[in-house]
Formats: structure tokens, sequence, C-alpha cells
């Protein structure tokens, strides 16, 4: 039996589908980066948004960082964190490969005549 990811041509399938996706795999990492659609945000701001610890928070957003999710820059004496363009792209893409796959498929099954039955 073949996976999708064997089926499929995805080059970076081993890099970002692993680190990415197992990322947002966590309902709290997903809140965070849900947040940080929103806009840009320090550690306290998450936290007070959500039912964790700062240090919690801080360990999540590791996470995050480390899958190329979310980016951070200093501001004064704090981190300000938000999406990370590239990141957000590279999921993107490896969702749009299986979107372009459905629609092909559905391109096939508009095209293709009604069976006949007896």
């Amino acid at each position: 039996m073949t996976g999708v990811s064997e089926s499929l041509d995805l080059p970076f399938v081993a890099t970002y589908q692993g680190r990415m996706l197992d990322a947002l795999g966590d309902a709290t990492r997903r809140s965070v980066f849900e947040l940080l659609a929103a806009g840009p945000r320090s550690v306290a701001e998450i936290a007070a948004e959500l039912p964790v610890s700062r240090p919690a928070v801080s360990q999540h957003l590791k996470v995050l960082k480390e899958a190329r999710l979310v980016s951070s820059t200093a501001v004064g004496t704090r981190r300000v964190y938000a999406l990370d363009p590239h990141g957000l792209a590279a999921v993107r893409g490896y969702f749009d490969q299986f979107w372009n796959h459905a629609l092909a498929a559905f391109a096939q099954a508009v095209e293709q005549p009604p069976e006949e039955t007896p």
C-alpha cells in the first residue's frame, strides 16, 4: 500500500511536512499560530489570550520558530513574534499539491461519460 506522500510528487515532504505539520498538530500551538495570523504579538500578549503560562507560550513559540512558521524581532526589551511568510508559503505549497490533484480528479470525473446501467 502506498501512502499519499509516496504517490504524489512532494519534494519537500521530509523537510516541511514533518516539522511544520507536526508543529501545528498541537491544539495550543495552532491557537498561538491563529493569534499571530491576526498580527504580531509578544509572549505576554499571547499568554493573555490563552489559558497557558508565559513559559508554556515561549516553548510553543520555540517549536513554531524551529518549524519556520513564526519569526521574532527584538523590540526594546521584548521579542515580538509574527508568522514567517516563507514557512507559510511552504505549508501552502504542500496543501496546494493536494488541491491540484483534487481538482484534476474532479475534472476527470466530470469529463468521463456516465456508465450505462442495464
